[in-house]
C-alpha cells in the first residue's frame, strides 16, 4: 500500500486540512516546491493534492527534485502535479511561471552533514540564492524559506527559543556547516527583500517526524520509527535528556502553509507544537510503546557523537505562529502512534 492510499493517513490529511487558513489565496495558484520528496515538503504536497481532491481548489504544483523516478514513485500521476529536475548544488535549468515558491531542499541528515560539510553549505546558501534570483526575475509573489531550529545554537537555560533569541554556534566545527548556512541563508532572504524587494518569509521547523520520512533518514526520530515499525527494538545512545520541539509532519505542513499565506514579509516563524515539547528519551518511549518493542541503551561511538546536534535545548516558542491563527492538531503521543501504525501498513 502506498502512503497516500493509507486510510489512517487520509484521515490525518482530512483533519489537518481544517487547520489550513486562507485556502482561497491558494486556489487556482501555482506553487513550486523544492525538496518535494523530503519529510516536510512531501507532506505539503500530499496536503495540497488532498485539498485539490476534496475542495476542488485546482492548485498547480511543480515538484522540484533530483530524481523524477523517486518523485513519481512517491506521488504517482496527477493532472495538477508536474515534475521539474532540480539540484540545489546546480544552477536552475527550468523556466516556469509560478505564484509561490516553498524552498525546502537541503541536506539535513546528520551523517551527510558530517561527511559533506562543503556541499551542505553550498546547497543551502547558493541553492537559495538561485531561487531568490529566479523569484526576482519571474515576479514571484512570495518565497517561503524552510530554515531550521539549529540556527538558534546553544544557550544556558531551559526556556523555549523565541524568534529573536540566538545562542552560541561553534564556527570551527564542520557539524556547524548546516546551522551556519541556514543562518546566512535567512540573512540572504532579508537582503534580497531590502535591496530587490523580493517578498520572503522564513519558517524554522523544530524536530519534525512522521510517515513521510524516508527509510534512509538517519535522524533519530525517523530511524527509531522505521526500526520499531519493523518490530525491532530501538537503541538510545545518549541520556536522552535533550529537550526538543517535536511536530507531526502534517502539523508542520499546515503551519508552513499558514506562514505562506498569513506571515508578515521578512519575518521568521517557529514551527512547533506546544503540546509536543518532550525529551529525546520521552520520544523514544512513545515510539517503543506504540510499536510494543523494547527501548535499549548503549554508549555511542566517536563517529556517532560527532554527528549529534549539540543543542541540549532546542525547544521552540510557537506563540508568534499561533498569533496567525494556526493550531497544531496532533500531540506527540497521537503523532507517534499514527506514524508507527501507518508505517506498519505501507510498503517500507
Amino acid at each position: 500500500m502506498k502512503l497516500r492510499e493509507n486510510p489512517l493517513y487520509r484521515k490525518d490529511l482530512e483533519k489537518a486540512l481544517k487547520a489550513v487558513l486562507d485556502l482561497d489565496k491558494l486556489a487556482g495558484k501555482t506553487i513550486l516546491i523544492t525538496g518535494a520528496t523530503g519529510l516536510i515538503c512531501s507532506s505539503i504536497v500530499d496536503l495540497l493534492l488532498f485539498c485539490n481532491e476534496i475542495r476542488k481548489t485546482k492548485i498547480t504544483i511543480y515538484i522540484a527534485a533530483r530524481s523524477e523516478r523517486n518523485a513519481y514513485q512517491r506521488f504517482a500521476e496527477n493532472e495538477n502535479l508536474h515534475y521539474l529536475h532540480y539540484d540545489a548544488n546546480e544552477s536552475i535549468k527550468f523556466n516556469v511561471q509560478v505564484d509561490y515558491i516553498i524552498h525546502g531542499a537541503s541536506n539535513a541528515y546528520p551523517e551527510l552533514i558530517i561527511n559533506y560539510p562543503v556541499e551542505t553549505m553550498n546547497a543551502n546558501f547558493y541553492g537559495l540564492m538561485n531561487l531568490l534570483n529566479y523569484a526576482k526575475a519571474h515576479g514571484v509573489k512570495r518565497l517561503l524559506y524552510i530554515s531550521s531550529s539549529e540556527i538558534y545554537g546553544k544557550k544556558g537555560n531551559a526556556h523555549s527559543f523565541q524568534e529573536n533569541e540566538y545562542g552560541f554556534i561553534d564556527l570551527l566545527n564542520p557539524r556547524s556547516s548546516y546551522a551556519l548556512a541556514k543562518r546566512a541563508s535567512e540573512t540572504l532572504c532579508i537582503s534580497y527583500l531590502s535591496e530587490y524587494n523580493v517578498d520572503s518569509v522564513i519558517a524554522r521547523p523544530g524536530h519534525i517526524y512522521g510517515p513521510t520520512a524516508s527509510p534512509n533518514d538517519n535522524r533519530v526520530s525517523s530511524s527509531f520509527a522505521y526500526t520499531a515499525a519493523r518490530g525491532k527494538d530501538i537503541v538510545l545512545k545518549s541520556t536522552g535528556m535533550q529537550l526538543r520541539s517535536y511536530c507531526y509532519c502534517l502539523d508542520c505542513a499546515t503551519a508552513i502553509l499558514t506562514v505562506l499565506t498569513r506571515g508578515k514579509t521578512g519575518n521568521a516563524y517557529n514551527i512547533s507544537n506546544n503540546k509536543s515539547k518532550i525529551t529525546i528519551y520521552q520520544m523514544a518511549k512513545f515510539i517503543s510503546r506504540s510499536a510494543n518493542v523494547k527501548l535499549l541503551h548503549e554508549k555511542p561511538n566517536e563517529k556517532e557523537k560527532i554527528a549529534y546536534n549539540p543543542m541540549e535545548n532546542s525547544s521552540l516558542d510557537s506563540g508568534k505562529l499561533e498569533a496567525l491563527g494556526w493550531e497544531g492538531f496532533f500531540t506527540a503521543d497521537t503523532g507517534f502512534q499514527h506514524t508507527i501504525s501507518i508505517l506498519k501498513q505501507i510498503d517500507i
